[in-house]
């Protein structure tokens, strides 16, 4: 398991919150709140969303068969499916 490099998202804070339901609803556990760390199909990823635009994502743990940008492009669906870039 090895860690990626933090991907940058600009969003509003219903794109936020669309995303995190997303997750719950992909069964991926998140805590509430603007930041921590979600787990889910053996990812673990830290969030920081400034509350304003900004959303940072870090890969910190994942399969050692899921390359960085297979886990990153999971997570550009969610954005993209909640209309956020």
């Amino acid at each position: 398991m090895s860690e990626c490099k933090p991907v940058t998202y600009h969003i509003t804070s219903d794109v936020f919150e669309c995303m995190k339901k997303k997750f719950k609803d992909a069964g991926i556990q998140v805590p509430q709140g603007n930041n921590g760390d979600m787990e889910g199909s053996g990812v673990i990823a830290h969030f920081e969303w400034d509350g304003k635009s900004n959303l940072i994502i870090t890969i910190k743990k994942k399969p050692i068969i899921a390359s960085c940008g297979y886990v990153i492009g999971k997570i550009e669906e969610f954005v993209n499916e909640c209309n956020g870039s």
